[in-house]
Parts: C-alpha cells; structure tokens; sequence
C-alpha cells in the first residue's frame, strides 16, 4: 500500500482499512496506521478517517471474541455415539457417529477414528496390580467390546495392533488416537469405573473365579472360549439324577475321575502339588465318556470346549494350566501329540506337576511373571501314561486306573445328557466348601493319608489320592447324599508299590532281562559283537556295553552303579570303586562287575535261562 499515492477519497477506502487491520504484529500495525492518519489530515478527512477506524476496531474486536467463544465451545466436547454407552467428556475432540476429529487453531480437522470408539472400563489385576482397559467400538452398526492391556492404548506403535481386532486404526492416525482415548479415560475417571479383575480362575482369596461376579476375567484372549463354556447350563435335576444312575453301577472308573474332578479345587486348600489321574483301556470301554463326565462338573463337555488335548505346545499347556489355576485340566487321548511335546513327554509331566512355569524373558530385556498353577490334570488314552515316560519322579506324579469294558449301558444317552446339563455341581462344590472352611477340609485328607499310609506304597501318591478321597466324601455327603463312596481298599490299587516304582530297581530288572535275551553276547563262540562273560553267578560287562544298555533303557548308570553297590549286586574293586579288572579273550579289562538274580542260571552249553520268578521278587527285597 502505497499512501503517497492517496487522495481524500483512497484514504477512506476499504482496502486500506482491510490493509491496517489485517496486520498480525501490533507494532507495525500503529506505525501504518498513524501514517494513514496524516494522510487523511492532510487531505482534511481525518474526521471521516478517526470513525471508519473506530468501526473497524469495533469489528475486528467483535470477531476475536467469536472466534475465542467457538474455541473454548470446542474445548467442551461431549461424546455423541448412538448406543448403550453413556456421553462421555471429550475436551476438544468432535467425537460422533462419523468418526473422531480434533481442531486446532486454526480450526484443520485431524481424523482419530473413522468411527466411534471410547474406553468404557479399568481392569486392575488383584494379583499383579496390572490394568486393562476395556474399549468400545461401533463398526457396520454394531458396537463391539474387547479387552486389552493398558500399555496398548497408551504408544502409538502399539496401539496400531488393533487394527487386528476391528478398529480402524493406522500409523498415520495411531498419535491421535492414542490421545483421545487418553483425554477420555482422564477426564471421565468418575464414569470409568475399576473392576478388579484376574487372568486366573479359581480361589482368590476367599473368593472363586468364576462364580463371584464382583471379580472379572481378564486373561488370554487365546482361552476366551474356554473360561465362557464353564458355567450352568440346562437342568440341574436332570444332571445329578443321571450322574447318581451311574454311581450305582460301582464303576470304580467313573467314581475315581469324578472325584479327581472336584479334587482340583481342594489341592490350593490344602498345599499340595498338582498330580496326573490317567485312565487308560482299549477302545470303545467308555474313557471319552468318562472325560466328559468329569469335565460336566464345571463346564461344557462337548468337543472344542473345555475338554482339551496334547495337539498343542508346552508353552500353550503352561498357559492354560495358568489359566485354570485350580480348575482341572482334561486332555482327551495322549497317543495324539504334538512332535515337540512327544520328544520331552517326560519333562511335560514334570512341569505340569511342579505347578510352577518356566521363567522367561521378554522383549524389553525383562522377566515376565512366572506362571503358577495348583489342579489337577486328567486325560485317558489306549496305553497307560506311565508308559510315555520312564523315570520314577514323573510316575510319581502319575494315578492310573484301568478302563473295563462297557462302563457305560448306554454310552450315547450319557453324552448326550451331558451335553445339554453341565456346571451345576462345581458350583454348589465350591459353596460347600467355603463354608465348611480349609481347616476342615484338611482334617479330612488327614485322616485318609493316614489310612493310606503304607511303607510300602509311595507318598506322593498317597497324598494325591487322600485328596481325591477328601472330595469324593464330601461330594457324596453334601452333593449326592447316595452313600456310594470309593472305598479305601478300592483306593489302594491304585498306588504303585515303592520298588516298582524305583528307578534303579527296574534298571537293574531291565539289565537282567537283557542278559536273558541275549545269551550269544556273552558266549565266546558265536560270532557277534560281545557284551562281556559271564562266571560263577556274576556278568561282568564292558563298559561301553554297559553305558549304552543304561542309556538305551532312560536310566543313569552313575545311580545305578551307587544303588547297585549300596545293595551288594555290583561288585567294587579294593579302593572301592563299583569296577573291577577282568581279563577276557586274554586281555584286561575295566568291567562292571554286576550279581546275577538267583533266577537266573547259565547251563552246561552257554545258554542262560530264567525262573519265572525272577519278575516277582528279587533276592534282596
């Protein structure tokens, strides 16, 4: 703008005054406008000139404050969604049915979300102090809930990961949405409510998950379908008409594992760790039947839903088992496994029993919170589960109970029964046990460990079945009120005898059978590779043949050799140590120097024969 230009008409003319006002630095603005003035004085209309600036001011000022009134509006947003949720305080956000906006100054709309979204619930986990927020969102119509940790909401790289769940949700937008769920959640912390919450089912407390509503599930999205088929379904008199049915016929298979059943409960109550109760039998002798029925106390028995199996990784049965807590786990069918699970059966037995999983680290160089169980694991299967593993601290931990033929009159009639009555009993176990109290409990498992106590049976094993006999009592007073309990001397079959059960007394069986079906390695005339001799009731072995006997059998030859000496079936040198040197085929040799069974005998031609009683008792027993 030029003023030398102007004239008494240009200087009163809009584009000036335009020109003035639209100055953003104030200095400037004075300067240009007092030039004007001069202008207009010396053109004498600086009358006309002192009012149109007076209008202009008037104006301007009156804009500003507008402006400033749709600011600060824009700053007192209310959500505005069509649904069952309540409006919620927005600040500046424009949050409606066509998505979530923000504003800046200079009034560019920025998208959050195509669509509406908002944090409805806080999940504070009882155990780990840990929060989960619960998000709403509508897509084609429909309003949706998930469940979601805290972290995921609150940074941008994360949050984009929902956009696996349903909402639309970018790197491009992932800041933005990261802040309106956060000012949300901030301003709103009296219409956001905290649940206490927990990823594990069972006692908490004095309270159980599921069955107390104050307390909600937050747990893996991956068991979602597993935690929603426990619960009652159908008809409760129907349920507990047909399972009495049952119970008359004896049947020690369907007592024993619906016992085992109520029993993962009583296992936290008493301090115990958790066991294996495996029924085995061929085909079609009722064991899936007999699963389901175990898995209706709580749950939906059907297939795909509470009752699992081995098609799976350890990790995987780590975490359900965390899940579970001290509900039981039912796996169907062992012979079906994962190839991983298959290699190191053994080591999943352990890890399940030890209630207690693996510490691991995770990406941010931490360790994750370690996963703790307390229940009690069932499955079934052609074979017994002891035979998928052959030390003695796995089958420890193992029950087994024999699947006779025709359990069941009519097999399908209590599948179907099952299916459509289920979650009755758990329900009204855990009530009866609060109220009898874990004292109470543990002064009944007492009394039958003492029962079962025997020197000659395993402990462990006894302490697991005294509690499968503490809820099958209880059960049976309370629930049943048939008299149709499992017996003591029923019960004792159970339990495996202390030296079958010993690992280096069936790895000194599993050598004598050896030394039995191969007479030729130990005969000087028939050409193949040798194992030793044998003299005077002894077998003295090379070492090498000895190592890889005790390894092929899963034993330790370092226990053994200990035990064997320990018992006087290996002979020691004069220092002591269970080797000894023999010279054979004329040269001299370190061997093992292992006591023949007094069953076992070589004739006058070389060949070794066993007494049939060689299997039933050994001379030092």
């Amino acid at each position: 703008m030029d003023l030398t230009e102007m004239n008494e008409k240009t200087i009163l003319s809009d584009e000036v005054f335009e020109e003035i006002f639209s100055q953003e630095d104030e200095i400037y603005k004075a300067r240009l406008l007092l030039s004007a003035q001069e202008v207009a004085e010396r053109f004498h209309v600086k009358g006309k000139f002192d009012q149109m600036v007076k209008a202009y001011k008037r104006v301007d000022r009156e804009t500003k404050q507008k402006k400033k009134q749709q600011q600060t509006a824009g700053m007192n947003n209310y959500t505005d969604f069509d649904g069952p949720y309540e409006n919620m305080y927005c600040g500046s956000w424009i949050a409606g049915e066509t998505g979530i906006y923000a504003q800046n100054m200079a009034t560019v709309e920025q998208i959050a979300c195509y669509h509406p979204i908002l944090p409805i619930e806080r999940l504070k986990n009882l155990k780990t102090g840990e929060e989960q927020i619960k998000l709403a969102f509508k897509r084609n119509g429909r309003w949706e809930e998930i469940i979601i940790p805290k972290t995921m909401i609150t940074s941008a790289s994360k949050i984009v990961a929902l956009s696996g769940r349903g909402v639309a949700v970018t790197s491009e937008n992932a800041k933005l949405l990261v802040r309106y769920l956060s000012d949300v959640e901030n301003r709103n912390t009296g219409k956001i409510a905290v649940q206490y919450s927990s990823s594990k089912l069972g006692w908490i407390k004095k309270e159980f998950l599921p069955y107390d509503t104050e307390i909600t599930f937050d747990g893996d999205t991956r068991f979602r379908q597993l935690f929603e088929s426990i619960g009652e379904h159908g008809n409760r008199a129907k349920w507990y008409e047909h399972v009495k049915e049952l119970r008359k016929t004896g049947r020690m298979e369907t007592k024993l594992m619906l016992a085992a059943s109520f029993a993962s409960v009583l296992i936290h109550q008493i301090g115990a760790l958790p066991f294996f109760v495996d029924l085995w039998g061929e085909t079609e002798g009722g064991k899936t039947v007999t699963l389901m029925l175990a898995a209706s106390v709580w749950a939906n028995p059907a297939e795909s839903a509470y009752i699992g199996d081995f098609k799976t990784t350890d990790v995987a049965l780590e975490a359900k088992a965390n899940m579970l807590n001290h509900l039981p786990m039912i796996l169907d069918d062992t012979s079906k496994k994962n190839r991983r699970i298959e290699e190191n059966f053994e080591g999943v037995v352990y890890d399940l029993c030890s209630g207690k999983g693996k510490t691991r680290s995770n990406r941010d160089i931490g360790i994750n919170a370690e996963n703790h169980w307390n229940n009690c694991i069932l499955t079934n299967g052609e074979r017994p589960l002891t035979s998928y593993v052959n030390q003695g601290g796995a089958i420890n931990r193992i029950l087994e109970i024999e699947c006779g033929e025709k359990v069941y009159a009519d097999p399908q009639l209590t599948a179907d029964t099952l299916k459509q009555n289920y979650g009755f009993a758990g329900k009204d176990f855990v009530e009866v046990i609060k109220a009898m109290g874990a004292d109470a409990v543990r002064e009944i498992q007492k009394d039958f460990q003492q029962q079962l106590f025997d020197d000659e049976k395993m402990q462990k094993q006894s302490i697991s079945l005294s509690i499968i006999l503490t809820a099958d009592k209880i059960a049976t007073d309370t629930l049943f009120k048939d008299g149709q309990y499992i017996s003591i001397d029923e019960a004792k079959k159970v339990l495996i005898d202390r030296n079958e059960l010993s690992d280096n007394e069936r790895c000194y069986r599993y050598i004598l059978d050896k030394i039995a079906m191969n007479g030729t390695r130990f005969d000087a005339d028939t050409a193949c590779e040798k194992w030793g001799i044998i003299e005077h009731g002894y077998v003295f072995f090379y070492n090498q043949a000895f190592d890889e006997l005790c390894k092929s059998g899963g034993f330790s030859k370092r226990s053994f050799l200990s035990w064997g000496v320990k018992k006087k079936v290996v002979e020691t040198d004069s220092r002591g140590n269970p080797t000894k040197q023999k010279k054979i085929d004329g040269k001299n040799n370190r061997c093992v120097c292992l006591k023949l069974d007094d069953g076992i005998s070589v004739d006058d031609n070389g060949f070794i024969s066993v007494d049939e009683s060689v299997q039933e008792e050994l001379p030092f027993q």
